[in-house]
């Protein structure tokens, strides 16, 4: 793959396998500042994974991060999702913009999604 100095529509990082430890390392070379909310959801599949005794939590821990990862491993892909988070946040639901914005960021996970499943 390419190393960090790619056009904005060229991954920055591979794409990890679906391991924690691989998806924390890509993790923290796209997205450092997420980390901590990496490890506290981690603790979280585990504990519910035992406490359910299912591997369920897990596995959408793992589909999780690695969604997350393939979008924030492509600058301009990151740029159009952190846009589209923003002004879901801020505007009312009512006006059409959040109605677009949900829309994008529907379209940039499935998007993801489909990427990984044919990767």
């Amino acid at each position: 793959m390419v190393a960090t100095e790619a056009g904005p529509g060229v991954p920055v990082a591979p794409r990890p396998e679906r391991t924690p430890p691989a998806l924390r390392a890509a993790l923290e070379r796209v997205a450092p500042h997420r980390l901590p909310e990496m490890e506290r959801q981690k603790d979280e599949a585990i504990t519910l994974a035992a406490r359910t005794d299912s591997l369920g939590p897990i596995t959408r821990f793992l589909e999780t991060w690695a969604v997350a990862i393939e979008i924030a491993r492509i600058p301009a892909t990151a740029t159009r999702l952190r846009a589209a988070e923003h002004t879901a946040r801020t505007v009312d639901h009512d006006d059409p913009a959040w109605r677009e914005a949900m829309d994008e960021i529907h379209t940039l996970h499935t998007t993801a999604r489909a990427s990984l499943a044919h990767a």
